[in-house]
């Protein structure tokens, strides 16, 4: 539907709302419902239909709905429709699926229409769309595929945040909370860069211990290095992105199956109680080294003050 169409349905929901009118909200009912679609053009005939009348219906005493939801419907059946199409341009064997360069070229074309992104400078787009790509394969693909489709795209709701981008006065907090947003891809990538220590563009382990609060144990990265791919012993920055979103949406299904990979050391696809000891026993290591440490800067202190000096207690850090 073009902007005239869609200006010319409002017109006539307003026209033809039917009474009493419920405060604000305009409603309207099935028989004045119908006279819109007699107005119409034919090809907008299909969302005038008595199955999208009863799935907008709720509670109102005349069997009516709200002219805003059946506005905001359309304009959502038109939005899918208008995106399917564009993403099947880049669906180039027409299978209805969407591998990694075609999702990357897709993000690329869409970023001029972003102004929430016009902040970025051109060399940080491959960046930019390397981030936005790695959260729908991530969610989308937890079997590694190398494709989705199409309409799992649709379904997700990402498309919804990225596309939320055009909106030129989006408050500062909805940025920070959107995966997609300028400042939070420009977050996760100064992380990145602050990580490698050696600025050779990829992170070994040690430096990738330093994620975070540096909490991470030794098992457990090694853990991630085995399971993921490397270069020379080193990750990339979509390998990167991964553990990224695992450890920011722990809850999630596929991050709770990105975890399991790396507990499931025999590889059997279930842990076992020597898997689990592993890494508890190394967690429990920590734990104690931590209290002792504590222990240690506590006594220290109170030495400090009684103008004594602690002899014993250093040694067990």
């Amino acid at each position: 539907m073009s902007n005239e169409e869609l200006q010319k349905l409002w017109t006539l929901l307003e026209k033809y709302h039917s009474p009493p009118d419920d405060g604000d909200e305009l409603m309207i009912n099935f028989k004045d419902y119908e006279k819109i679609k007699d107005e119409m053009d034919e090809k907008c005939s299909s969302f005038f239909t008595a199955t999208t009348f009863a799935k907008l219906l709720r509670d109102d005493p005349y069997g009516r709905v709200s002219i805003m939801q059946m506005f905001n419907y359309i304009m959502k059946k038109e939005w899918l429709q208008q995106t399917r199409i564009s993403l099947s341009l880049f669906d180039v064997q027409g299978l209805g699926y969407l591998k990694e360069s075609d999702l990357e070229n897709y993000i690329l074309e869409l970023i001029p229409t972003l102004p929430q992104l016009n902040c970025l400078e051109e060399s940080f787009h491959s960046f930019y769309v390397c981030t936005a790509v790695r959260k729908f394969f991530f969610f989308l693909d937890p079997l590694r595929t190398g494709r989705v489709k199409i309409q799992d795209i649709l379904a997700c709701g990402f498309l919804d945040d990225l596309l939320e981008l055009r909106d030129e006065d989006m408050p500062k907090e909805a940025q920070e909370a959107n995966w997609f947003s300028a400042p939070s891809s420009l977050r996760i990538y100064g992380q990145y860069l602050s990580l490698d220590t050696d600025h050779n563009g990829m992170l070994n382990k040690e430096e990738l211990m330093r994620y975070g609060t540096s909490t991470l144990t030794l098992s457990f990265v090694d853990r991630i290095f085995q399971e993921c791919l490397t270069y020379d012993g080193e990750v990339d920055y979509k390998t990167y992105l991964d553990f990224v979103l695992a450890m920011e949406n722990k809850k999630e299904p596929q991050s709770i199956q990105y975890f399991f990979r790396l507990l499931d050391i025999e590889g059997h696809g279930f842990l076992t109680a020597f898997s689990l000891q592993y890494f508890f026993r190394v967690r429990k290591i920590h734990f104690v080294l931590d209290a002792a440490k504590a222990l240690t800067l506590f006594v220290a202190g109170n030495s400090e003050d009684d103008g004594k000096t602690s002899t014993g207690t250093c040694q067990l850090c």
